[in-house]
């Protein structure tokens, strides 16, 4: 892993890793935990890896794995209430390239990667606990889906580090939600500042500089509304609706 790629080899997998696989075109990556013995353990929207409910889901699909795969039988589809599941590696890749999310990345590494969803600056936890909190969450569920503050990646991460942001009116903690929230308004924003210059490179670095900055503000690792939360207690919380993740309506 390094600057440009977060690419790994299979072999190199260790239970209680965060990978993810982009799909086709590079629209969004899917995300998910390393439990071991080529197992890994995501959540989707009612066994979807993504989706909104609404007619935004016809080009989030058309990004989807070019190859139509089969789930094997040793793939454990999602329960019914919830949309966690445990899939084979192969089943989880869907034919696409194996990445690794970096954890404690230093804030250079973070603005360097401009793409979000590859890296954090938080901290992970010892292997042991994140591949518990997976299981867990496998047999009890981590909510309804929400394509903006409740994904895959939002899953992984808690799965990580056991943080979780209880004000659900706000982003959740994706790099990629962030990412395709703060492009529009880093451009809305920065309007206003091109003021100061009328030169093409000058309105561009400022629309980047606060892109990067709505990135930096946003990470888990550095926002101030997340506390540490226990796997069972997010489930019980969800249970009695006071934790509580609006699936979207279908259109």
């Amino acid at each position: 892993m390094g600057l440009l790629s977060n690419r790994v080899d299979r072999d190199s997998l260790k239970p209680g890793d965060h990978i993810y696989s982009w799909r086709s075109a590079y629209i969004y990556a899917h995300h998910g935990i390393y439990v071991g013995d080529d197992k890994v353990i995501h959540f989707t929207r009612r066994g979807q890896e993504v989706g909104t409910g609404t007619v935004l889901d016809l080009l989030l699909v058309s990004s989807g794995p070019t190859q139509s795969y089969v789930p094997c039988d040793s793939c454990i589809p999602p329960q019914e209430g919830h949309g966690v599941v445990s899939s084979c590696l192969n089943c989880f890749l869907g034919g696409g390239i194996l990445y690794r999310f970096e954890y404690a990345v230093s804030p250079a590494l973070f603005l360097a990667k401009a793409r979000g969803g590859t890296c954090t600056l938080a901290v992970s936890d010892e292997a042991e606990a994140v591949v518990y909190r997976a299981n867990y969450l496998l047999s009890n569920g981590f909510g309804c889906y929400n394509i903006f503050k409740n994904n895959c990646e939002d899953f992984a991460i808690y799965c990580k580090t056991g943080l979780l942001i209880l004000n659900q009116s706000t982003m959740g903690q994706s790099g990629q939600a962030v990412s395709i929230i703060g492009g529009p308004l880093a451009a809305v924003i920065a309007t206003p500042l091109t003021l100061i210059t009328t030169n093409i490179y000058g309105m561009a670095a400022i629309a980047v500089g606060v892109y990067c900055v709505s990135r930096y503000a946003a990470d888990v690792g550095m926002r101030n509304d997340v506390v540490k939360v226990s796997a069972e207690d997010l489930t019980k919380r969800l249970a009695i609706g006071a934790l509580q993740v609006i699936d979207q309506p279908s259109l």
